[in-house]
Formats: structure tokens, sequence, C-alpha cells
């Protein structure tokens, strides 16, 4: 049971990153401007009820890439809203993401004091 659950997460996780390489390849949006669009895809999914379900199926598949940041975003703002009232559309998410965005500026943070930094050529 185990092995499926590895296999439907490298599956699913990497179908994700296969078209946004094609995407890369085929079209001339760079990189950033396909990072949003991931983004902004995984909260609108998230909203219309069809991430969630993706993410019960494929676990770390699809909450690891970028549509798995907009996903956790809405699910946040959706929860705040229903606490909060309409102050939570702008809180919500940002509560919801704090530790991975906390993480992910201490080991960006880390990285850059231990490693030396080289100018691409």
């Amino acid at each position: 049971m185990m092995l499926w659950t590895y296999i439907k997460v490298f599956l699913c996780g990497g179908m994700l990153c296969l078209m946004g390489e094609w995407i890369i390849l085929k079209t001339k949006l760079t990189p950033a401007r396909i990072l949003v669009a991931y983004i902004t895809a995984g909260v609108i999914l998230s909203a219309v009820g069809l991430y969630g379900p993706f993410v019960s199926f494929a676990q770390a598949g699809a909450t690891v890439p970028l549509t798995g940041f907009g996903h956790i975003l809405a699910q946040g703002a959706i929860a705040a809203v229903q606490e909060k009232g309409w102050i939570g559309a702008f809180t919500g998410g940002l509560t919801a993401a704090a530790g991975g965005i906390t993480a992910a500026v201490f080991f960006g943070f880390l990285t850059a004091v231990l490693f030396k930094p080289k100018a691409k050529q």
C-alpha cells in the first residue's frame, strides 16, 4: 500500500512539473509568469472545490508543487472569511501559509550564509 502512495505522489507531482516544463518550452512565457499562473490555478481550483479531492488522492504530489501553495492560500482565506468575515479574505491565506513561507525564508537565508553565490555566465 505504501508503494502505491509513493507512485501516486511521484506521478501526480511529476505531471504538474511536466506541464510546467512543456509550457516553458512551447510558449514565450517567462518562468516567473508560469509560477504565478500555477499559484493562481491552485487558488481557483481550490475555490471551486476541485483541488481538495486531488490533494486527497495525490497527497504530497499535489501539495508540494506551487498549485498546492495556491490551494493552502485559498483554504486559509475561505476559513478566515467564515470565522472573521470579509477581513479574513486578506489575512487567512497568509496565516495558513505562514509556516511554509517562514521555512522558505529561513532555509534561503541559511543557504545564502553557508554557500558562496556565483554569477551566471
